[in-house]
């Protein structure tokens, strides 16, 4: 009964072909201080890549990031690139021939809905690396930090790995891309609970306080439309 029910709640969310940005390469043609002009256009205005600068024929690493603005411009975006230990610790600038990797992570994707039918929705409705909001709820608890903010989905985000995060929002569906700080894709959402409490869906118990804790109050579409 139970997946005859999941499978009919399916249809709340409606699903778009084109909703996930494609990751894709490009190149630095040219670089001026924060200013990018990349060899070719990336799928989707907003959206963040990695830049990779190679060191040596068998020595390459990610340098930095930029947002991708759309045409064939860029800019770079102030986020620490992943630490390279084999590598030397420096602040490498962006360099013509730098390759690009746009929407780099894209397929690993964090979720924060209403309530535990419209998570498992979603995570029925394609074949993605989900993460749990478990995890961050844990994050969250951690650093110290109350609420969902576009500073520590950035955290986050470098800390875990993610490329995404899928926000239900009051009547649509979001890509947020938290390094570049921009949604990059948007559908309409039906059928949502009329009052989204948080925590939503929670499978621990040790969360004192914040929005995952067991004495949070609020309500979820307000807070959710607050990330954009």
């Amino acid at each position: 009964m139970r997946n005859i029910v999941g499978s009919l709640l399916l249809t709340c969310i409606p699903l778009l072909a084109d909703f996930y940005p494609p990751t894709m390469e490009s190149s630095i043609a040219s670089a001026n201080q924060k200013s990018l002009t990349l060899s070719r256009p990336l799928p989707v205005s907003g959206m963040s890549g990695a830049i990779v600068h190679r060191f040596a024929p068998t020595q390459s690493a990610i340098t930095g990031y930029l947002r991708y603005e759309g045409g064939r411009n860029g800019v770079l975006v102030d986020n620490e690139p992943i630490t390279h230990e084999e590598l030397p610790s420096v602040k490498q600038k962006a360099h013509a021939g730098d390759k690009v990797i746009g929407g780099y992570l894209y397929n690993t994707i964090l979720i924060l809905a209403p309530d535990a039918d419209s998570y498992a929705r979603i995570v029925e409705s394609a074949e993605k690396n989900w993460i749990h909001p478990d995890l961050y709820a844990m994050f969250l608890s951690r650093e110290g930090d109350q609420v969902p903010t576009k500073e520590n989905l950035q955290q986050f985000a470098n800390e875990y790995q993610i490329g995404l995060v899928y926000i239900v929002q009051k009547n649509r569906a979001v890509l947020y891309d938290p390094i570049s700080r921009k949604i990059v894709a948007q559908k309409p959402a039906s059928k949502l609970p009329a009052k989204g409490q948080f925590p939503f869906f929670m499978r621990l118990d040790k969360i004192e306080s914040g929005w995952f804790s067991k004495d949070a109050k609020g309500e979820y579409y307000q807070l959710a439309e607050s990330i954009r």
